[in-house]
C-alpha cells in the first residue's frame, strides 16, 4: 500500500492533511518492522508488541494463495461471491473452522514440499517466509544470546528449525547420515554408540532409524556420572568399520553431568578404517543446553578441537513454547540440507508459528533477560536444596558441572524407625511414596530415583535405570532450576517439600503404631 497515494485518496474524506500524515506514520513504521526483519535476519532487541506481531502475521498470510479459500469457504462466504484463485487441487489449504484458521493466522500450507522439508512452496510465499525468517531469528538468538559461535567451524553456522520433538529430529539426522554415506556398495555402517542417559527417547530414536544402538557405560567421580572415555573408546575398535555416529548428550537430570563432547569430538575425528577411509559422525543431543553458559561454551569447544556433525536442541525446552518443534545445527551446510531432503513429505508449521511468535514477544533483550534471571535463581535454588537436605538428615549431590538439575539423597526415608526392622521396609516403596506424595501436593518435574531399580527397554535391560549408570550408591530426589523458573515458584517448591517431609515421616510413625496395636491384639 503506497502511504502517498492513500494519503491522496483520503483527501476527499475531508479528514485534515495533517491528521492523516500523522495516522499514515504508524502504517509506514509497521510495514518498516517487517521489512527490518527481512533484510537483517535479526531478532530486535527489544519486543514487538502483539499488536505488531499480529499485523505480521496476516500479511504473511495475505501472500498465501489459500487465503481467500481460509477465510471464505463455502460455508462461510457469501453465494457467488467471485475469489481471485481458483483451487482445484486436492490439497488448497482449505480451513473449514474459522477458529483453526484464526489460531493459524490463515496460514494452511504448512512447511517444506514432497523433496524438501525447507523447499519454499509457490503457493504459500507468506509460509515459507516465516519458515525461513523463523530459523534466522533463532539462530541469532543463539549467537546473541545463548552465546554459540557462527565461525565457520561453529555449532550454529548452519541449521533449521523442524516440527518434531527432539526424539524424532534424532532418528532424522541418524537417517540423513546413513544416505550421506559416500560409498552404497560398502558394507553399511549400522552401529550407533550411546553414551549412556536414562532418557528413554533417545535410545527410541536410534531404534527408529533402523540402527542397532551400543550403549556405552558410564563412569563416577565422586558423586557425578561421567562420561567414560576408555570405554567409548573401546567400543569404537571393537566395532571398527560399523559405526555410523556417536550420540553424546550436554542436558541431562543430575547425577549424570554433560558428556565430554570435546574429549568425544576427537576421538570421532580421528576414527578410521583399516584401510584408512571412513570416519565416525558425532551427533550431540543438547536438548535443553542453551540455558547454561558452560555447556555452550563446551559446544562452541567440541566444533573447534574435534568433530560435530549435528546439534539438536528442543524449542519448548529453551523458548518456552508448546511441545513439538526442535532446532537443528551444524558447523556443516551439507549435513543440514541432506537432513532437510530427507524428511518424508511436507509439514505442519505451527511448532515453527509458535517459535516465531514468542521470539518476537521476548525480543532479545527478554530472551537475555530469561538467562539471566535463571542465573541469579541458581544460587539460592541450590542453597535452600542443600539446607533442606540438611534439615531432614539427607545431602546434597555434589555435581558441579550440572548446572541446571540439582539432587539430594532420599537414603533415610527408608531406614527403620526406632524399635523398627529393616527386614519389613520395602526401600524402593518408600522411595516412591514420597515421589507420589510430591505430586499429590501440585509439584511437578522432579525425579525420585530409587537406589538398584532396573528397566527393559526394547530387550535392552538398564540396570540402575534413572541414575544413567549401575550401582549409585543413593536413592535421590532432582529437581530443576531451568528457563522460566520464577523466585516465587521455587519459594512454593521449597515449602511444600518441606511439608512432604512432615508428612512423610508423619505417615511413617502412624503405621509403626499401627502395626504395633496389631501385633498386641
Amino acid at each position: 500500500m503506497n502511504a502517498d497515494t492513500l494519503k491522496k485518496d483520503l483527501s476527499v474524506l475531508d479528514i485534515p492533511k495533517n491528521h492523516v500524515t500523522l495516522g499514515l506514520t504508524n502504517l509506514v513504521h509497521q510495514s518498516k518492522v517487517l521489512a527490518s526483519l527481512i533484510k537483517h535476519r535479526k531478532l530486535p532487541d527489544a519486543p514487538l508488541s502483539d499488536l505488531q506481531i499480529n499485523s505480521i502475521l496476516l500479511t504473511l498470510s495475505t501472500l498465501d494463495t489459500n487465503r481467500e479459500f481460509t477465510l471464505n469457504n463455502q460455508y462461510s462466504s457469501t453465494p457467488g461471491g467471485a475469489e481471485r484463485w481458483v483451487g482445484v487441487g486436492e490439497r488448497e489449504g482449505r480451513i473449514y473452522s474459522s477458529l483453526v484458521s484464526s489460531r493459524n493466522f490463515g496460514l494452511g500450507h504448512g512447511m517444506g514440499r514432497s523433496g524438501d522439508i525447507m523447499e519454499p512452496q509457490p503457493k504459500a510465499v507468506g509460509s515459507s517466509i516465516l519458515v525461513q525468517l523463523t530459523k534466522y531469528l533463532v539462530i541469532d538468538a543463539m549467537k546473541r544470546g545463548s552465546g554459540l559461535n557462527s565461525n565457520p567451524n561453529g555449532p550454529v553456522k548452519h541449521g533449521m528449525v523442524l516440527p518434531l520433538c527432539t526424539g524424532m529430529s534424532m532418528a532424522l539426522v541418524l537417517s540423513s547420515l546413513r544416505e550421506n554415506q559416500s560409498d552404497p556398495t560398502a558394507n553399511q555402517r549400522n552401529t550407533v554408540l550411546w553414551s549412556r542417559i536414562d532418557q528413554k527417547s533417545c535410545f527410541k530414536a536410534v531404534l527408529s532409524a533402523g540402527f542397532q544402538c551400543i550403549v556405552v557405560p558410564t563412569t563416577m567421580d565422586g558423586d557425578e556420572v561421567i562420561t567414560d572415555l576408555m570405554a567409548m573408546n573401546e567400543m569404537m575398535e571393537q566395532y571398527r568399520g560399523q559405526v555410523l555416529a556417536v550420540i553424546s548428550t550436554t542436558s541431562s537430570f543430575a547425577p549424570r553431568v554433560p558428556d565430554q563432547i570435546d574429549e568425544i569430538g576427537k576421538l570421532c575425528a580421528s576414527a578410521t578404517d583399516d584401510d584408512g577411509s571412513g570416519g565416525v559422525a558425532h551427533v550431540i543431543n543438547n536438548a535443553y543446553g542453551l540455558q547454561c553458559s558452560t555447556t555452550v561454551k563446551l559446544l562452541n569447544r567440541a566444533c573447534v578441537v574435534g568433530r560435530v556433525d549435528a546439534i539438536i536442541c528442543s524449542t519448548d525446552k529453551n523458548f518456552l513454547v508448546p511441545v513439538g518443534g526442535a532446532i537443528i545445527t551444524s558447523p556443516k551446510k551439507d549435513v543440514i540440507q541432506k537432513v532437510s531432503k530427507v524428511y518424508a513429505g511436507r509439514a505442519s508449521s505451527a511448532p515453527i508459528l509458535d517459535l516465531f511468535i514468542t521470539l518476537l514477544s521476548m525480543g532479545l533483550d527478554g530472551y537475555k533477560r530469561l538467562l539471566d534471571d535463571r542465573r541469579l535463581l541458581m544460587v539460592d535454588f541450590k542453597s535452600r536444596f542443600e539446607e533442606m537436605a540438611l534439615k531432614y538428615s539427607e545431602r546434597a549431590l555434589v555435581c558441579p558441572n550440572n548446572t541446571i538439575s540439582y539432587g539430594i539423597t532420599l537414603d533415610t526415608l527408608s531406614q527403620p524407625l526406632e524399635g523398627g526392622s529393616a527386614e519389613s521396609i520395602n526401600k524402593a516403596e518408600m522411595t516412591s511414596m514420597f515421589g507420589s506424595m510430591l505430586f499429590t501436593r501440585c509439584i511437578s518435574g522432579t525425579r525420585v530415583v530409587s537406589r538398584a531399580q532396573s528397566k527393559i527397554i526394547a530387550g535392552q535391560t538398564f540396570n540402575g535405570f534413572g541414575s544413567s549408570t549401575e550401582g549409585f550408591p543413593h536413592s535421590y530426589l532432582t529437581a530443576a532450576c531451568a528457563i522460566g523458573l520464577t523466585r516465587a515458584e521455587m519459594d512454593q517448591f521449597f515449602c511444600r517439600l518441606d511439608k512432604c517431609f512432615k508428612d512423610f515421616w508423619k505417615k511413617r510413625s502412624k503405621k509403626k503404631a499401627s502395626d504395633a496395636k496389631k501385633s498386641r491384639g
